[in-house]
C-alpha cells in the first residue's frame, strides 16, 4: 500500500511540524516525514493517529497501486492557471473536517442556481448555529418525514425562515428544527 499522508496534509494546509503536534501522543516531524516518504513503515496506529491529526478517516491516508485517484495538477489565480509544482491527490471533505455530519441533496428538478444532476453537500449543525447561516441555502427537517430547502432569510426564537429556491414560490417558516444543513460543496457535472 502507498499511503496519501503527505497530499493529505497539503490540502489541509499543515507543515510535518503542525501534524507532529496534533498527534496524540505528539511525535517529531522527522517521524512524520519518514512515514509520508515510506522511510519507516505505516503501522495501524500510526495510520490512526496521523489520521486523526489531520482530520480525516484511517482510509483516506491509504491509497491500492491500482486504484487511480482524482488529481490536483493546477491552480486558478489572478494571474491565470498556474501549474503545481507536483500534482497532489484531490481529497474530498469528510465529517471529520468539522466534526458535523454531512449530507446530500441530489437536484432532480431545476430551481434558482441549482441543476439536473447537481449534488449539493450540506453540513448538519444544531439550531443554535442558524444565525450564522443567515443568507445561506440551508436544509431543514420537517414533521413526517419531510424537508425544507431555501435560503435562510430569518431566524427568530425557535422560527427559522426559507426562500426557497424556485420562482413564486413563498417562503416556509419552520418553528423549532432539530437541525439545519448548510450548503458547503456544489457538484455538478459538465
Amino acid at each position: 500500500m502507498i499511503n496519501r499522508i503527505r497530499d493529505v496534509r497539503k490540502q489541509k494546509g499543515m507543515t510535518l511540524a503542525e501534524v507532529a503536534e496534533a498527534c496524540d501522543p505528539p511525535t517529531t516531524p522527522q517521524t512524520i516525514g519518514r512515514l509520508e516518504t515510506g522511510m519507516r513503515n505505516l503501522s495501524l496506529d500510526w495510520m490512526n493517529r496521523i489520521a486523526a491529526a489531520l482530520g480525516v478517516e484511517p482510509e483516506m491516508i491509504l491509497k491500492g497501486e491500482e486504484a487511480e485517484t482524482p488529481q490536483v495538477v493546477a491552480r486558478l489565480t489572478d494571474a491565470g492557471a498556474e501549474a503545481l509544482s507536483a500534482p497532489r491527490d484531490a481529497i474530498l471533505p469528510t465529517e471529520l473536517d468539522s466534526g458535523a455530519p454531512l449530507l446530500c441533496l441530489a437536484i432532480e428538478s431545476s430551481q434558482g442556481e441549482y441543476r439536473i444532476g447537481d449534488q449539493l453537500w450540506l453540513r448538519q449543525l444544531p439550531p443554535e448555529d442558524a444565525p450564522k447561516m443567515i443568507n445561506r441555502d440551508v436544509l431543514v427537517p420537517r414533521p413526517g418525514g419531510r424537508f425544507a430547502f431555501g435560503r435562510l432569510i430569518d431566524r427568530q426564537g425557535t422560527l427559522v425562515g426559507l426562500l426557497p429556491p424556485g420562482a413564486g414560490q413563498r417562503q416556509v417558516v419552520i418553528d423549532k428544527p432539530a437541525w439545519l444543513a448548510v450548503a458547503e460543496m456544489l457538484v455538478r457535472k459538465l
